[in-house]
């Protein structure tokens, strides 16, 4: 089979699957392999794994958060020089997984899935956040469980720490509230590093490349409207017209909301109009 339709077949997978976790890592890749089509992916796959047994080296039994970040610290960092690229930011290289690892650099959420296979491996317990604007994860479980921040050194993040950070995403007015605590999915962590490829081409007006990251994301989330929606408006303004009525036709198949649904159906008469 083709790498790319390899490649396809793991995110369409787990399109199909609604169970998590699954390999996030291999996910993160499989997306990646999209922009770099003759780029192997075994070398990728297998620092992955020397990320794992690295962290496996240096813990022994059971240990705690404070324990774990050590130890996924000293090889993400100290051994394997990762860090957040705090001066070309918004480089679409800080969001595909292949290139964070030839570069050693990166955006939150891509270091943050680098963090999470490693400690998975582990078995340890840790997931991503819903903090607004940066991407954050949880370590541990119970009392002693931390928050850390993938892209400023895997440092820990105090409730005072995450509202400063917050009001400077924010503004002065925004305060914690507990959905800023709330775990995401895998799935979604997945669909926020695309998220970052597709603004930043939406930004760069390339609304035919924003349209097939948002087709890849179809790939693993086919029941969210939204992305419908998206892929329908980028089709229109590319002039694919049919493609935008498909579109929102699958659009409208899922959305309930009388406006949304109102505004669709005028879009739709708006794109046949143009057809005929």
């Amino acid at each position: 089979m083709p790498a790319n339709e390899e490649n396809q077949q793991i995110l369409r997978q787990i399109g199909a699957t609604p169970g998590e976790p699954f390999d996030l890592g291999d996910a993160a890749l499989a997306f990646a392999s999209f922009d770099r089509p003759q780029v192997p992916l075994d070398r990728y796959r297998n620092h992955l794994d020397e990320l794992s047994n690295d962290v496996r080296k240096l813990v022994n039994g059971s240990v705690g958060p404070d324990d774990m970040l050590a130890a996924l610290n000293n090889v993400l960092i100290d051994k394997h020089c990762y860090a957040g690229d705090q001066l070309n930011y918004d480089d679409l290289q800080n969001a595909n997984l292949i290139r964070v690892i030839d570069r050693k650099k990166g955006l939150p959420v891509a270091l943050g899935i680098l963090y999470m296979h490693a400690a998975r491996a582990q078995g340890w317990t840790i997931s991503g956040l819903s903090f607004p604007g940066h991407f954050l994860l949880r370590l541990g479980d119970g009392a002693d469980r931390l928050v850390l921040d993938p892209f400023h050194g895997g440092i820990t993040r105090a409730p005072q720490d995450l509202r400063d950070l917050l009001k400077t995403m924010s503004g002065n007015d925004a305060e914690l509230r507990p959905e800023h605590y709330a775990e995401v999915s895998d799935r979604d962590i997945l669909l926020r590093l695309q998220n970052n490829i597709k603004l930043r081409l939406i930004q760069q007006r390339d609304t035919t490349g924003a349209e097939a990251v948002i087709a890849r994301m179809l790939m693993i989330a086919p029941e969210q409207a939204v992305l419908w929606w998206e892929a329908g408006l980028l089709n229109a303004q590319a002039g694919r017209l049919q493609a935008a009525i498909e579109s929102i036709e699958r659009f409208m198949e899922m959305e309930t909301r009388p406006q949304a649904r109102h505004e669709a159906v005028s879009l739709l008469q708006q794109l046949r109009g143009q057809l005929n």
